[in-house]
């Protein structure tokens, strides 16, 4: 899950992140009358979209008064931000963040992520702040610093040190540099964070460190325990289809092919997409029902899918384990049978009630497509598919 860029300051603040005074706007002139609250004489008015890259788009105004604050607060609400993260269908802007101007002298870059195949916290820095991870690790992979936390103890004050000395931040700065780092490590652990980057964390001319841009992200599957966090979830900033299937239960990512998936497990989920794929195909999700796969669970999972006008063909592939087949045998009919289903649906059912469950989609007398392996199933389903389409 991810959150605003406010939203992960106002956490990050209340772990010892120093952020420059900033004020939430959802209309011109709430944007000016947030600058006057901050005071100065130079502000920022910053789109509030889940990307990076904002600007680069356009979603970034640096204003001197009133009437340059109210003409950017009025060009961003409700514009499309189409950035290198969105994609081309871009996100739209519904609130801004107006902040107080700062006078920057260097910028660097401070990420914390979770790498998965070293089990452990990863700190990775860089001298050359203002850029994204990923054109740094590009252009300039040697200024890249990584440093491992070790679980048992977590991160200590001499790493914090070793990762300011590295970047080359003044002495004077060193123990805000150790205070900023040590509150990072401390908001990504006890708030079930995968991610946190601030990006550029700057030193201002005036000798003061400043986090002016902040990005965090946390671990779906942790969210029940941390309802305070849950609520900052933007579902305007989601993929209507994925987050119709979170609320269900269903883990769904939209794809740019004309193959509809209902599988269950990532594993065969990933097998079944490379096999169509290789079979001369293209799938238009992932979606993984998960072990209930319960006739209603069945049922709900196909008018997602369906929901995506792109749909041209359908493919159901299920390895019964906790699953019973005859159950989504019915999930299958009972779908079929309330939706007016326009394009060819294969099924291949393996594993509990194997049997029973191909019996009842055989006696269902509907139009569907049977298949036993599951190059078979991608098989079939690219075939009518290019048979249906002409393609």
């Amino acid at each position: 899950m991810d959150i605003h860029e406010y939203q992960a300051k106002e956490i990050l603040s209340d772990f010892g992140v120093t952020i420059p005074a900033g004020g939430l706007a959802y209309s011109p002139e709430q944007a000016v009358y947030r600058a006057k609250e901050i005071g100065g004489e130079k502000w920022v008015v910053k789109a509030q979209i889940h990307s990076g890259a904002r600007g680069k788009a356009g979603g970034i105004k640096f204003c001197s008064n009133d009437d340059e604050i109210w003409s950017a607060a009025d060009e961003l609400l409700g514009k499309r931000l189409i950035t290198a993260q969105t994609g081309k269908q871009g996100k739209i802007v519904h609130r801004l963040y107006v902040e107080a101007g700062s006078d920057i002298d260097k910028e660097f870059y401070i990420g914390f992520v979770l790498d998965r195949q070293q089990e452990r916290v990863v700190v990775v820095a860089s001298a050359e702040g203002g850029m994204g991870i990923e054109e740094i690790a590009k252009d300039k992979p040697d200024s890249l610093i990584r440093v491992v936390v070790e679980p048992a103890v977590g991160m200590q004050p001499f790493q914090a040190r070793e990762i300011a000395f590295k970047l080359g931040i003044d002495k004077s700065l060193l123990s805000q540099t150790v205070t900023t780092l040590l509150g990072c490590y401390r908001a990504f652990r006890d708030l079930d964070a995968i991610m946190v980057e601030i990006n550029p964390l700057v030193v201002t001319r005036d000798n003061h460190l400043i986090a002016l841009d902040a990005k965090m992200s946390f671990d779906d599957n942790a969210m029940f325990r941390r309802a305070n966090i849950s609520e900052l979830r933007d579902k305007s900033q989601e993929d209507a289809r994925e987050m119709k299937a979170a609320d269900r239960g269903l883990s769904y990512v939209a794809l740019d092919g004309n193959i509809g998936c209902i599988i269950n497990g990532a594993g065969l989920a990933m097998a079944t997409m490379d096999m169509i794929m290789h079979s001369g195909g293209a799938p238009a999700n992932f979606l993984d029902i998960g072990g209930g796969a319960s006739p209603d669970r069945v049922a709900k999972a196909f008018n997602l899918v369906l929901d995506d006008p792109k749909i041209e063909t359908m493919l159901v592939n299920i390895f019964a384990g906790i699953n019973r087949c005859d159950w989504v045998a019915e999930g299958i009919i009972q779908a079929v049978s309330k939706i007016d289903l326009k394009v060819p649906l294969v099924v291949r059912l393996s594993g509990t009630n194997v049997e029973e469950g191909r019996r009842i989609i055989t006696e269902s007398g509907l139009p569907i497509i049977m298949a036993d392996t599951l190059k078979e199933v991608a098989e079939k389903a690219v075939a009518v598919w290019k048979e249906q389409t002409g393609k």
